[in-house]
């Protein structure tokens, strides 16, 4: 297949690149590592009238430290996110999980911005970005706004940005001290998009009890979905193998709702959410436990 006849810019600037977005809006996609949208448009899925190619913009492309956060620009590809080291260092839970995103040729070119204005229920970068609190910006010709990562998914495919905006920094904050973390997920073959996974983070006091616990799901609705009950279940809390099982049961049956597909069932994902809560809340626990 062949993508339906579409105008070709390409910006150099983010004035530029706000500009073109302000004058044609919801005509226009942003071109970014083109993983998803190239093939939508070969399909015919997509077909918008116009192409704005970010590759040149380098000003969008960085990651840097500054004031007790990180910075990344939308156009830094998966693939530096996952050989950084003040990512490794200072948010590891993204660290971890970046290698389980598709294959090391599609991370060459894919880039963080661009999963997460696809806000695809899949992916693992948006439930990453709930997971870690990040702020993203949203640029336009009239300026600019953050928006907090919870507020930001829509819905399946579908964010809070305007027409004429767009994305243009994550911001993430560094794990905070005693902050164990874990990641992982289920898929049929190792690059394919996961039937069930799981971003999870711990902190404890020096009690050993948690003070603030994160658990957020992919492929288990139309967006990323956070447990909160679970979360609050888990509180204040020493975390023994009672209460993790008992976290996870709510979490997996009352918390997501996973659609079922071709390879598995809607039963089979809440059983994989099961499991890998459990898994994942032990790992989390030991690393925090690490850092007491």
């Amino acid at each position: 297949m062949k993508p339906a006849p579409f105008e070709y810019h390409s910006p150099h600037t983010i004035e530029e690149v706000v500009a073109l977005k302000s004058q044609y809006g919801d005509e226009a996609k942003f071109l970014a590592g083109g993983q998803s949208l190239v093939p939508a448009m070969n399909f015919r899925i997509v077909q918008p009238s116009r192409l704005i190619d970010l590759n040149r913009v380098a000003e969008l492309s960085y990651i840097r430290e500054e004031g007790g956060v990180i910075r990344i620009g939308s156009m830094a590809r998966e693939r530096h996110l996952e050989f950084n080291e003040a990512i490794k260092n200072r948010t590891p839970l993204l660290h971890e999980a970046v290698p389980f995103i598709a294959h090391p040729q599609i991370r060459n070119r894919g880039t963080i911005g661009g999963s997460i204005v696809n806000a695809d229920p899949a992916a693992e970068l948006p439930m990453l970005m709930i997971a870690l609190s990040a702020r993203l910006k949203a640029k336009n010709k009239s300026g600019e706004r953050w928006i907090e990562a919870k507020d930001f998914f829509a819905g399946m495919f579908t964010t809070a940005l305007e027409p004429d905006e767009a994305l243009v920094e994550i911001e993430l904050p560094f794990a905070k001290q005693n902050t164990g973390w874990s990641f992982t997920e289920v898929a049929p073959r190792v690059g394919d998009y996961a039937m069930m996974g799981v971003a999870t983070l711990v902190t404890l006091d020096k009690d050993k009890k948690c003070t603030q616990a994160k658990l957020v799901y992919l492929n288990a609705g139309d967006g990323p979905v956070e447990a909160f009950e679970a979360e609050k279940m888990l509180a204040g809390n020493v975390l023994d193998d009672r209460l993790i099982e008992s976290a996870a049961l709510h979490a997996s049956e009352k918390e997501i709702t996973p659609f079922g597909n071709i390879h598995a069932s809607a039963d089979f994902q809440r059983h994989l959410a099961n499991s890998l809560t459990k898994k994942t809340l032990k790992q989390a626990v030991q690393r925090a436990e690490e850092t007491l």
